[in-house]
C-alpha cells in the first residue's frame, strides 16, 4: 500500500507483514497469544480491555507510557498533554499503557441516528419536527392516516427496525439513559440499563407504536436489506441509518432532517449518548518480542500528528488529494482514472479502511474536501445532538476477576433483556408483568453488574 511504503520511505523502517482475513482474524489473534509465537508489533488488532490487561501482566505485551513520557512519541504526548482523560481511559488498573487508540477529536455521533422523510413532512406539512414523545406519537399516527406518500394505499411505515438494534441507542435517550447497557448520568452514578425506570417509559411506549401499527411488525424478522427497499418504495417515515440516502436511495442532500432527540415524563431529558473520541479497543501494541520498541514508537508515533494522520487517512499526496494550499492545509480531490470510487480507491492506499488503526481524525484533515451535505450533517448533528450529549462511559478497565463476572453475568441477562423487550414491545408480555421482570433482572446480577462498574468508573475519575 502506498501509504506504508511512503511510511518506509519516511522512516527506514521496513516491516514484514502478516496478514489474516477479517474473519478470522480474532481466532488468528488468541492463537498467536497462546503459542507464543509473537511478532514485533500488533497493528490494528482490536485488543480488548481484558487482552491489555491479561496480556500486560503476563509481560506478553510491553508498557508503552515510559516511551511516551522520555520523548519517543511526542505527538502522542501533546494529545495526551491536552485530554488527561484519553490517557486515563487507555491506563489499566496497574498503571500501565499497553495498547494505544484511535482518536478521532470531531465525532458526535456514537451509532448512526434516526432520520425523518423529507417528502412526508413536506406532504403532512410539518414545519417544526416533534419535541416531546407525544408529539412524535401524534406525528407517527398522521403518517398513518393521512397518505403522505399520495398513492392513496395504506401502505405508509410510520417508524421502521431491524430488531430494534438500530434505534434503541438513540430511543433511550428519551428517557435519560445514555447507553443500551451501562452509563454513568452526570452525578457519575452508574446504572445497568435494562432495569432503569427510563427503560420501562421506552418499552411502554414502543408497546403503544406497536399496538396501534405505528412501529413496523415486521421489526423482529426484516433484515437491513428489506428495510432499505420499504425506503426506496418511498414508505417510511422515520428511520434509523448511517445517512438518510442509504435508506431512501436517491443524491445525498439536506433535504429528510436528522431527528430531534424528543423528551419524555423523566425530567431532565432529552439526552444524547455521545462519541468518547477514541476507540474503546487497543489499536497498536509492541510485543516483548520486538527488538527495537524506542523506533517502533517514533514510527507509531508519526501516524498521530496531522502529517501522519493526512497519510494514513487519505494515502500520500496526489493519489487522492493535493494541497490546494500548504500553508492553510487546504486540500482538493484529485481526478481519479475511469471513474473510480473515491473510498474503493481510499482502501487500496491505506490500510485505514474498515479497520480501526492508530492514529488521529480531526477537523482539519478535510480541510477543503467536505460537500455540501457533509458541512448540512455537521450542522445538524452540532445543533441537535451536541448539546445534550455526553459521552455515555468512559474506556474503563476491569480487574480479571471482574471482567470474568462481568461476562458470565451479562452473557444471560443480554439474552434474558433481549426476548422480554421483543417479548413487552409486542404485548406477548403485558406491562404488568414489568415488577416481576425486574425481580428476575435483580436476581440475574442486574445490581452487581452496576456494582462492579460503578468501582471501575471511582478508579478511573481519581486516576488511579
Amino acid at each position: 500500500m502506498p501509504a506504508l511504503k511512503e511510511m518506509e520511505k519516511l522512516t527506514n523502517i521496513k516491516f514484514t507483514y502478516q496478514l489474516t482475513p477479517l474473519d478470522s482474524f480474532s481466532t488468528k489473534k488468541n492463537l498467536v497469544f497462546a503459542s507464543g509465537d509473537l511478532p514485533d508489533v500488533l497493528y490494528a488488532p482490536d485488543l480488548t480491555p481484558a487482552e491489555q490487561v491479561t496480556y500486560g501482566t503476563q509481560g506478553v505485551l510491553i508498557p508503552l507510557e515510559k516511551y511516551i513520557d522520555e520523548g519517543y512519541a511526542p505527538n502522542l504526548k501533546k494529545i495526551f498533554d491536552e485530554h488527561p482523560d484519553i490517557r486515563k481511559s487507555f491506563t489499566t488498573p496497574d498503571g500501565h499503557m499497553y495498547a494505544l487508540p484511535y482518536i478521532d477529536l470531531s465525532a458526535i455521533w456514537y451509532r448512526s441516528p434516526m432520520w425523518y422523510n423529507g417528502k412526508f413532512l413536506k406532504a403532512l406539512n410539518v414545519t417544526e419536527l416533534p419535541k416531546t414523545t407525544e408529539e412524535l406519537y401524534n406525528f407517527l399516527k398522521r403518517v398513518r392516516d393521512e397518505d403522505p406518500n399520495g398513492n392513496g394505499k395504506k401502505d405508509e411505515i410510520p417508524l421502521t427496525s431491524v430488531k430494534l438494534d438500530d434505534l434503541r441507542m438513540f430511543f433511550f435517550g428519551f428517557w435519560g439513559m445514555y447507553d443500551e447497557t451501562i452509563y454513568a448520568d452526570k452525578d457519575g452514578k452508574v446504572h445497568y440499563s435494562p432495569q432503569e425506570e427510563g427503560y420501562k417509559g421506552y418499552l411502554t411506549f414502543m408497546n403503544r407504536l406497536w399496538n396501534e401499527n405505528l412501529l413496523d411488525h415486521e421489526t423482529f424478522s426484516q433484515t437491513s436489506d428489506q428495510k432499505k427497499a420499504k425506503g426506496q418504495n418511498n414508505q417510511i417515515a422515520l428511520f434509523n441509518d448511517y445517512f438518510p440516502y442509504f435508506t431512501l436511495g436517491g443524491e445525498p442532500s439536506g433535504d429528510n432532517p436528522l431527528m430531534t432527540p424528543v423528551s419524555s415524563e423523566i425530567a431532565g431529558t432529552p439526552v444524547y449518548g455521545m462519541h468518547p473520541g477514541i476507540s474503546a479497543n487497543g489499536t497498536f501494541a509492541i510485543t516483548s518480542k520486538d527488538p527495537n520498541p524506542e523506533a517502533t514508537m517514533r514510527w507509531v508515533d508519526y501516524q498521530y500528528s496531522y502529517e501522519g494522520a493526512t497519510l494514513m487517512n487519505q494515502g500520500p499526496e496526489g493519489m487522492l488529494w493535493k494541497y490546494k494550499n500548504k500553508d492553510t492545509h487546504e486540500k482538493e480531490w484529485v481526478e481519479l482514472p475511469n471513474g473510480q470510487d473515491r473510498e474503493d480507491f481510499r482502501g487500496t492506499l491505506t490500510p485505514n479502511f474498515g479497520i480501526l488503526t492508530p492514529g488521529i481524525k480531526m477537523n482539519e484533515l478535510t480541510n477543503g474536501l467536505t460537500t455540501e451535505f457533509d458541512n448540512w450533517i455537521q450542522k445538524e448533528s452540532e445543533e441537535k445532538l451536541k448539546p445534550i450529549g455526553k459521552a455515555p462511559f468512559p474506556n474503563v478497565y476491569l480487574t480479571n476477576d471482574e471482567q470474568s463476572e462481568i461476562t458470565s453475568l451479562l452473557s444471560d441477562l443480554d439474552t434474558y433483556v433481549q426476548q422480554m423487550e421483543a417479548k413487552f414491545v409486542t404485548g406477548q408480555e403485558p406491562m404488568s408483568g414489568w415488577d416481576k421482570y425486574l425481580a428476575q433482572v435483580k436476581k440475574m446480577g442486574g445490581d452487581r453488574i452496576a456494582e462492579v462498574y460503578q468501582g471501575a468508573y471511582d478508579r478511573w475519575k481519581s486516576g488511579k
